[in-house]
């Protein structure tokens, strides 16, 4: 019986060390950590040979041309999204211009309409005063 205390009181002390740990902040690292360079005083300046000046203008290079590159998409992308819409608003505009000129074609006829009833009603009403 007291070798199961023991037990259930050395689980229960991991598992609150585990809980407790499990609130804690750590820093993980994807890459390993990089040893920091010592700061040089002003008398000692590093020498860089040709082939590191090489390879770090290499570098830069590649990093522009892909930077310039990404750029260049962009501004495609952009202009082409500008064309769109400008189009997709001309679009709406003539879309907007047929409705309008359906419903003066619409209204005209129903005006059409409505003059010969009442110019016909007219001349009912004119006969019939004339002849009576």
């Amino acid at each position: 019986m007291r070798k199961d205390k023991l037990k259930l009181k050395r689980y229960v002390k991991i598992i609150t060390i585990v809980i407790l740990m499990s609130f804690l902040r750590f820093q993980m690292f994807a890459e390993p950590l990089t040893a920091l360079q010592m700061n040089l005083s002003e008398n000692e300046t590093r020498l860089y040979t040709d082939s590191e000046i090489d390879l770090l203008i290499d570098e830069l290079t590649e990093a522009a041309l892909e930077a310039i590159e990404k750029a260049a998409g962009e501004a495609a992308r952009a202009a082409f999204l500008e064309s769109l819409e400008r189009e997709s608003a001309v679009m709406r505009e003539n879309q907007r211009l047929r409705y309008e000129a359906e419903n003066l074609r619409r209204a005209g006829f129903r005006n059409a309409v409505i003059a010969g009833v009442v110019c016909f009603a007219g001349g009912i009403v004119t006969a019939f005063l004339i002849f009576n």
